[in-house]
């Protein structure tokens, strides 16, 4: 890959990691109920799942999925209920500790295997990032040139630069507000906000095309 080329995917892929999604809110929530660092588990599994939507788009799987209508809407259907499902547990789950608050370094004990299961299908179940990588691929793919080094340097390209943008700037964003939840009033606000914005973002998947 031509370093004029890796320089554009480059670009291109940090505007998009900024831009805030279902990968955002849960790295976000993560880093404020886990702790930034252990957030980093939340993110590898969410780095996992564009890993498994860049093959599928490689196979040339993604061209089925975009062109069959049952299998794109049963995809978004299911990655919309997924994070329905999270939001609506967040924001009923109960606060840890008394009213007189508690040592935010405590809040949660979610295991490492837990936050990348969750952060693998939170980014999996997303039909649209299939079709976004195979409009977004080939723009940065040269035919005549072997195919599998260029892919490789596209996948890891893309997981190197989400993976820092997820952590240094979503997950430290989140890292103030966690003196917030050391009471059991501020759990329930960020527990109530978290959750809606896992909501929002399914009714979005679901409804808007």
């Amino acid at each position: 890959m031509a370093p004029a080329i890796w320089l554009s995917l480059f670009g291109a892929f940090v505007v998009i990691s900024l831009t805030p999604g279902a990968g955002a809110v849960n790295t976000m929530s993560n880093s404020i109920s886990v702790g930034w660092r252990r957030s980093m588990w939340g993110i590898i599994g969410q780095q996992a799942a564009l890993l498994v939507h860049v093959a599928i788009v490689a196979a040339g799987v993604g061209v089925l999925v975009a062109g069959s209508p049952v299998i794109f809407n049963t995809i978004r259907v299911l990655g919309a209920a997924y994070l329905a499902y999270l939001g609506v547990r967040l924001i009923l789950t109960r606060p840890v500790g008394g009213p007189a608050g508690v040592d935010p370094t405590a809040l949660s004990t979610e295991s490492a295997g837990s936050l990348v299961r969750r952060g693998f299908w939170v980014n999996l179940l997303n039909p649209k990032a299939i079709v976004f990588f195979l409009a977004f691929m080939p723009q940065f793919i040269r035919p005549d040139q072997p195919l599998l080094p260029q892919y490789a340097i596209l996948a890891a390209t893309v997981v190197a630069v989400d993976t820092l943008v997820m952590w240094f700037f979503f997950a430290a964003a989140a890292k103030p507000f966690r003196r917030a939840v050391s009471s059991a009033r501020g759990q329930r606000i960020m527990n109530t906000v978290f959750g809606s914005l896992f909501v929002g973002v399914a009714a979005l998947l679901l409804f808007v095309h």
